[in-house]
């Protein structure tokens, strides 16, 4: 495997240890999950997750790479913060399970976008459009709370981000064919494909995964 390659899977995992291990550490003290969801503070952390994406997705390639690392590593904390809820929501078993059926869903499409020969650029309109679509039905839902249209929201969700998974490795693959060895490179990449397994992770868990009594 390439130079550009390993480290951006290198920083991806990095990303998901520490959105993990928050996300443990805050569920298994009551004060802080008190703080984070039981005030203004949760909505604060959510304003301040979207503001991290943009910022990043907007200025990653002028940053500086110790920047840029920053950036990521900042962005997975704030992301454990809320990600604690799946440690209170589901049982811990049922969280490792489906984290090890999303790897293997994220290695199969992410092998199909390293070794197929098409171009993957041409449905990359057709996925933003997609996960649009799929963004304002979950927040008509969050009115609605009807558990039939949230799963086929699920559902088409996880067969946008199977796209995304393929489509961002086979970007990554042609950046370090082009002879790009870049540490700001690596961490878009690793930022991207983070975003990817993560949201597998989670609807996985929200179709097949066992909550809490």
């Amino acid at each position: 495997m390439n130079q550009l390659l390993s480290k951006t899977f290198l920083w991806m995992f990095v990303g998901l240890i520490v959105t993990f291990l928050t996300g443990y550490i805050v569920s298994i003290n009551e004060n802080m999950l008190l703080s984070i969801f039981g005030g203004p503070l949760f909505w604060l952390i959510i304003i301040l997750e979207f503001a991290l994406v943009i910022y990043f997705s907007a200025r990653v390639h002028k940053m500086k790479p110790i920047t840029a690392k920053i950036c990521f590593l900042l962005y997975s904390f704030v992301s454990g913060l809320t990600f604690s809820s799946v440690f209170v929501g589901f049982e811990i078993s049922s969280v490792m399970y489906v984290f090890l059926i999303a790897a293997v869903v994220f290695a199969i499409f992410g092998a199909i976008g390293y070794f197929v020969n098409v171009d993957l650029n041409k449905i990359s309109t057709f996925l933003i459009m997609g996960l649009l679509a799929i963004i304002i039905c979950s927040f008509v839902n969050l009115f609605l709370a009807n558990t039939t249209f949230d799963l086929i929201v699920s559902i088409i969700a996880l067969i946008i981000f199977f796209g995304f998974t393929a489509y961002d490795i086979q970007k990554v693959k042609i950046l370090s064919n082009a002879g790009m060895n870049n540490d700001v490179v690596a961490i878009n990449g690793a930022f991207e494909l983070y975003l990817d397994f993560i949201n597998i992770f989670l609807h996985l868990l929200s179709i097949i995964g066992n909550s809490r009594d």
